[in-house]
C-alpha cells in the first residue's frame, strides 16, 4: 500500500528505501517550476493528458533520473573529498595541544635575611642588574667590619711572627757564643785538672756550664724553627694566615653585596611572592623573570602521528591570541624520547586488570622564528595549532648533537672584586712595616 501527499512537489511515502530519493526529486521540481514558467506549464500540460499507465512510467522514469543525478552528486563529492585529502591533508600532521614555553628564570636569595625593599612588582619590565629586592643589610654590614679587623689583626700577628724569629736568630746566636766560651773554660780546666792545679768540683761545674749551653742552644734553635715553619719563606700575602683573613673578608664582602637582589636577565617579572618584612631563607624562590628573547612551541602529537615526522620539517603556526588570519613560521627542533604519560609524576599504571587502550602522545619542541614574536610578543602557555609538513622525512628522527653553543646565561650573579681587592691591599699596607 501507497501513501503519497502532493505538497510543494514533495512526495512522503511510508517507504524509507524511496525516502530520499522522493524528498530531492520534489525539491528539484520545485527549484524547476519556481524559476522556469514556460518549462512549468508545459509540464503541467504533459501531466494533465497523461493517461495513469503513462503517469506510472514517467514517474519510474524521473525516479531513475532523480537517483543517477544523486549518486552523481554523492560521486562528486567523494572525488572532491579525494583531491582535497591528497592536496591538502595527505602530508601533514596537526594538533590544537600546543602551548608556548620558555624561560622562567627564578629569582632567588643568596643568603638568609628579611626584605627590606621590593623594587618590582609584576608584568614590570626590568634588565639584568637591575636590584629587584633588597634585604636588611644590618647583620651583613656587621660581619664585613669584623672581617677587616681579623684581617688587620692577621696581619699583625703575622708580622709579629716576623720579629719572633729575628729575636729568636739573635738568641741562639747568642747562645752558640756562650756555648763556645763554656767549652773554651772547660778545655783550660781539662788541662789544670791534669796537672792538679783545680780541684774536681770546679772541673765539674765547667763541665754542666757546657752541657746547660748545649741545651738553651738546642732549644733557641728548636724555637727559631718553629716560628720559621709558620712563615715558611713567603710573602706576607701569601702567608696561611692572611690567605684565611682575606677569603673571610671577600665572603663578608660578597655577602653584603648579596643582599641586594638583582635581575639575572632582561624580561618580564612574573609570580612575584616577596613581602616587606618576610624572612628570606637561601634559595627561596622570591619571583620569576620571563624572557621574551627565547621562547618555543611544544606540541603534543599522537603516537600515531610521528611515523614520518623528522626534524627540521616546516610547521605552520596559529595562536589563538592573533586568530587564524596570522600565521607563524616554525621548525621541529627535536621530539621527546617519552610519551607525557612516561614522564609524568605519577604514570599510569597499565599492568592492572581493567586496562584500557589510550593512544599517547608525544612532545614536540618546536622552534620559532625569533623575528616574528618579536613582533607579535607571545607570552608563556598561549594554546596553539600546529601543522606539521611531513613530506620529506629524510631528516633525522633524533638529534645527533647538541646545538654547539650555550642556550642561556647569565653574568649578573658575578660580581666585580676589583673594589675588595683594593680593600684588601690598603689594610695590608696599613698593618705591616
Amino acid at each position: 500500500m501507497m501513501i503519497s501527499l502532493e505538497f510543494p512537489f514533495l512526495k512522503f511515502h511510508n517507504d524509507p528505501s524511496f525516502f530520499i530519493f522522493d524528498s530531492f526529486k520534489g525539491y528539484l521540481k520545485y527549484l524547476i517550476f519556481k524559476h522556469y514558467p514556460p518549462l512549468r506549464e508545459g509540464i503541467m500540460t504533459q501531466t494533465a493528458t497523461e493517461n495513469p499507465s503513462t503517469k506510472s512510467v514517467s514517474n519510474k522514469t524521473n525516479r531513475k533520473k532523480g537517483l543517477s543525478i544523486f549518486i552523481l552528486v554523492l560521486l562528486i563529492i567523494g572525488i572532491a573529498c579525494a583531491l582535497y585529502w591528497f592536496f591538502f591533508l595527505k602530508d601533514f600532521e596537526e594538533t590544537e595541544d600546543a602551548y608556548v614555553g620558555g624561560n622562567q628564570v627564578m629569582v632567588s636569595s643568596q643568603v638568609a635575611g628579611n626584605v627590606a625593599k621590593i623594587n618590582a612588582d609584576n608584568m614590570d619590565k626590568v634588565y639584568a642588574g637591575d636590584i629587584l629586592v633588597e634585604l636588611d643589610d644590618t647583620n651583613a654590614k656587621l660581619s664585613f667590619e669584623q672581617a677587616k679587623s681579623n684581617l688587620a689583626n692577621a696581619v699583625r700577628q703575622v708580622e709579629q711572627l716576623g720579629f719572633t724569629v729575628q729575636q729568636l736568630q739573635s738568641a741562639v746566636h747568642a747562645n752558640e757564643i756562650s756555648l763556645a766560651q763554656a767549652q773554651g773554660n772547660l778545655a783550660r780546666r781539662v788541662q789544670l785538672e791534669k796537672m792538679g792545679a783545680i780541684d774536681k768540683e770546679s772541673f765539674q761545674h765547667a763541665k754542666e756550664a757546657v752541657e746547660l749551653s748545649k741545651a738553651n742552644l738546642n732549644s733557641s734553635r728548636n724555637q727559631l724553627a718553629a716560628n720559621q715553619a709558620l712563615l715558611s719563606n713567603v710573602p706576607l700575602r701569601q702567608q696561611p694566615q692572611i690567605q684565611n683573613a682575606m677569603s673571610s673578608l671577600k665572603q663578608a664582602w660578597l655577602n653584603l653585596q648579596r643582599t641586594k637582589i638583582r635581575s639575572p636577565i632582561d624580561g618580564y617579572v612574573a609570580r612575584r611572592n616577596a613581602q616587606v618584612g618576610q624572612a628570606v631563607s637561601v634559595g627561596g624562590a622570591l619571583m620569576a623573570v620571563v624572557s621574551n628573547e627565547q621562547m618555543w612551541l611544544e606540541a603534543n602529537f599522537k603516537e600515531t602521528q610521528l611515523t614520518n615526522m623528522r626534524i627540521g620539517q616546516p610547521v605552520k603556526i596559529h595562536f589563538d591570541l592573533y586568530g587564524k588570519n596570522k600565521e607563524f613560521d616554525g621548525v621541529i627542533n627535536g621530539i621527546e624520547m617519552g610519551t607525557g604519560n612516561a614522564f609524568s609524576l605519577l604514570p599510569s599504571q597499565n599492568a592492572t586488570g581493567n586496562w584500557i587502550k589510550v593512544v599517547q602522545r608525544v612532545p614536540v619542541r618546536i622552534k620559532l622564528d625569533p623575528q616574528q614574536f618579536a613582533e607579535t610578543p607571545l607570552r608563556i602557555g598561549l594554546s596553539a595549532t600546529a601543522k606539521v609538513r611531513i613530506a620529506d622525512s629524510s631528516g633525522p628522527m633524533l638529534r645527533e648533537k647538541s646545538e654547539p653553543k650555550t642556550l642561556f646565561a647569565t653574568d649578573t650573579l658575578k660580581y666585580d672584586e676589583s673594589a675588595v681587592e683594593d680593600l684588601i691591599e690598603s689594610i695590608i699596607q696599613q698593618n705591616s712595616h
